[in-house]
C-alpha cells in the first residue's frame, strides 16, 4: 500500500511514478543512515572485515536490496497489487529449488511441501488475480525477476555464515544497495520536481524506517534462526496484511474469498511448522 502510494497508477500517477527506482533508492539512503547509526550504538563492529564479510554484505546489496526493489517498483507501476502479490508468493517455491543446489540440508518434506503449496493457493484465493495479467507483461515479469533476486539472495546469505553483526550486514547492504539504485536511477534518467506531497513522504518514512530498518533487522535474524525457505514463507503473509490495511484505510471490503483465502493460508502455514505448533502446545499443557 505504501509503494502504491509513492508510484501511483498509469491511470492515476503519483509523485514518483516516474522515478520508481530513484523512490527505491532514496528509501535506502535513509533507511541505511539509520541502521549504520544503529550498529555503531549497539555492535563492537559496525564495519566488515576481510573478503567472506565484504561478500555477504554484497550479496544483500545485489540481490535482497538493489535487485529486489529496483525490480518491484518498476513492476508494481504497471500490474496490479494482487497480481504482484502471487507472483512474489512465488519466492518460497523458488527459495525451495535454489536451497536444493546450494543448502542440500534446507529440504521440506513432503508434508511442507504440500503446505507450501496450501499457502500459495490461498494467496491466489485472497488475491483473485486476473490470469490476464499473470503472464505476458514485462511488468510482470519484472516482479518475477525480483522474487528470483531476493529468493537467490536469501540462499546465498544463508551460505555465506559470518560472524558479521546482523545489525553491520543490514547497514552496509542498504548503504550499497542505494548507491547501485542511484546509478540505475541516473542511468535510466529518471527525475522528480518540487518536494514530495504529504502522502508520498508519510509512504516514503513508512517504507524506510517500519518496512526497511526494522522489517530487515527482523527478517536477517530469523533468516539465521530459520533457514532461507521457512522465512521466506512471509510472502504469504503479506497478502493478508494488505487486505487488512486495504480494509482499514481504503475501505476496502473483506469478503468471503478474502476469509477462505486466510483459512488456506493459516492451514498451509500449520502444515509447515507442525512440529513447533506441536511442541509449544505440548510445552503448554
Amino acid at each position: 500500500m505504501a509503494i502504491k502510494a509513492g508510484l501511483g497508477t498509469p491511470e492515476s500517477p503519483a509523485y514518483f511514478y516516474d522515478a520508481p527506482v530513484l523512490f527505491a533508492a532514496v528509501r535506502y539512503d535513509v533507511a541505511g543512515v539509520l541502521m549504520l547509526g544503529y550498529a555503531a550504538w549497539v555492535t563492537d563492529r559496525w564495519r566488515p572485515r576481510g573478503r567472506e564479510e565484504w561478500a555477504l554484505v554484497a550479496v544483500g546489496a545485489v540481490f535482497l536490496i538493489a535487485g529486489y526493489h529496483a525490480l518491484l517498483f518498476v513492476g508494481e507501476r504497471g500490474t496490479t497489487s494482487a497480481a504482484a502479490a502471487v507472483i512474489v508468493s512465488l519466492s518460497p517455491v523458488l527459495t525451495t529449488a535454489f536451497a536444493r543446489a546450494f543448502l542440500p540440508e534446507e529440504r521440506l518434506s513432503v508434508l511442507g511441501i504440500v503446505g507450501m503449496v496450501l499457502g500459495l493457493v490461498g494467496v491466489a484465493v485472497l488475491s483473485r488475480p486476473d490470469p490476464s495479467n499473470l503472464v505476458g507483461s514485462r511488468f510482470e515479469a519484472l516482479v518475477f525477476g525480483a522474487a528470483l533476486c531476493f529468493a537467490f539472495g536469501s540462499v546465498l546469505a544463508r551460505r555465506l555464515e559470518t560472524d558479521l553483526p546482523i545489525e553491520t550486514m543490514e547497514a552496509w547492504s542498504m548503504v550499497g544497495g542505494a548507491a547501485l539504485m542511484h546509478a540505475l536511477s541516473v542511468g535510466l534518467e529518471e527525475s522528480v520536481s518540487g518536494l514530495p506531497p504529504l502522502e508520498a513522504t508519510l509512504a516514503l518514512v513508512y517504507l524506510a524506517v517500519v518496512a526497511s530498518a526494522a522489517g530487515f533487522l527482523v527478517y536477517f535474524d530469523l533468516l539465521d534462526r530459520l533457514g532461507p525457505i521457512e522465512i521466506n514463507l512471509v510472502s504469504y503473509v503479506a497478502p493478508v496484511f494488505a487486505a487488512l490495511a486495504g480494509f482499514l484505510f481504503l475501505d476496502e471490503v473483506i469478503d468471503a474469498p478474502t476469509v477462505a483465502g486466510f483459512l488456506v493460508i493459516l492451514a498451509g502455514f500449520a502444515l509447515v511448522k507442525r512440529r513447533a505448533i506441536r511442541e509449544e502446545l505440548a510445552a503448554r499443557r
